[in-house]
C-alpha cells in the first residue's frame, strides 16, 4: 500500500509578509503568513512549509517571531527554511514550533552541514531545498542554484540529490525554476529524473495552476505536491479540489 499523497501549500515569506512572483522574480504580496496559515490549517492542508525566500541573499536569520506566530496557529506538520546554516539554527527552528527544517544554500556552501544536523536530530526534521533549472552548463540539464535561485552553481541537480540522499536528508523539496509561478504545470520530466536517482520521498514544486496539474507530478514521482499561487490567490476550497483530482486519478490522499 502506498503512502497518501501529501498536498503542501507553501508560504514564501518577505519581510514578514506572503509574497509570490514567476521564476522567482517579480514578487507581489499575498497576505500575512498567520492568517494564511490558520486559513490553510482549516481547510485540509496535510503540512505547510514557510520560506523566508530573502534570507540567505540578505546572510540574515530566518525571522523566528513570524516563524512561532504562524506555528501556533497550525496542528499540521511545519516545515520551516530560509537562513538555515547549522543544527544550532535548527534547533532553535524546533524550539520556535517548527517541526522540519528546510536547508538550501547552506547545504550547497557545506554539504556536511547535512551530516551534523542528521546526526543529532534524525532525518525526518531535515528537508533538502533543492532550486533547480534548465542548464546546458550540466550532464542531466538541471542545474542547482543558491540564494533564492539567483545564483548558479555549474552543479548537476541530480548529482546533488544522490549526495544529499546519501549524507542522509529526509526528503527533497525539489522547486522548478524555470515552471515558477507560470500555473502551467509542474516539470515533470524533472521530477522524473530526480526520482531515478533517489529513493528519498520528493516534494513537487513549481509550476501548478490547476487541480488536473498536481495527478502527472505524483505519476513522474512525486510523494507530495506543493504549491502557492493557486491556493493564495485561488477560492478557499483549492485544497479540497486538487485531493480530489489526485484521488479520481488512481492516487491515495488524506
Amino acid at each position: 500500500m502506498s503512502l497518501a499523497i501529501r498536498v503542501i501549500p507553501c508560504l514564501d515569506v518577505d519581510g514578514g509578509r506572503v509574497v509570490k512572483g514567476v521564476n522567482f522574480e517579480n514578487l507581489r504580496d499575498a497576505g500575512d503568513p498567520v492568517e494564511l496559515a490558520h486559513r490553510y490549517n482549516s481547510a485540509g492542508a496535510d503540512e505547510l512549509t514557510f520560506l523566508d525566500v530573502t534570507a540567505s541573499t540578505a546572510e540574515r536569520e530566518t525571522t523566528y517571531d513570524v516563524v512561532t506566530k504562524t506555528a501556533s496557529e497550525v496542528f499540521i506538520p511545519l516545515t520551516v527554511g530560509g537562513g538555515v546554516r547549522s543544527e544550532d539554527d535548527v534547533d532553535r527552528l524546533l524550539k520556535v514550533g517548527a517541526d522540519k527544517a528546510s536547508i538550501n544554500t547552506a547545504a550547497v556552501a557545506r554539504p556536511a552541514a547535512i551530516n551534523e544536523i542528521v546526526a543529532r536530530f534524525g532525518n525526518q526534521v531535515l528537508v533538502l531545498s533543492l532550486d533547480a533549472r534548465r542548464s546546458e552548463q550540466t550532464p542531466s540539464g538541471f542545474e542547482v542554484t543558491t540564494h533564492g535561485g539567483r545564483r548558479g552553481t555549474g552543479i548537476d541537480a541530480l548529482d546533488w540529490c544522490r549526495e544529499a540522499s546519501e549524507r542522509g536528508v529526509g526528503e527533497i523539496l525539489l522547486n522548478s525554476i524555470d515552471a515558477d509561478g507560470t500555473k502551467e504545470g509542474f516539470d515533470t520530466e524533472m521530477i522524473a529524473a530526480v526520482r531515478a536517482v533517489t529513493r528519498v520521498p520528493l516534494i513537487a514544486s513549481g509550476g501548478a495552476g490547476k487541480p488536473e496539474h498536481f495527478p502527472p507530478a505524483i505519476d513522474a514521482g512525486a510523494d507530495a505536491v506543493l504549491a502557492a499561487s493557486m491556493f493564495h490567490f485561488g477560492p478557499v476550497d483549492m485544497i479540497a479540489r486538487v485531493k480530489e483530482a489526485i484521488r479520481a486519478a488512481g492516487h491515495p490522499v488524506r
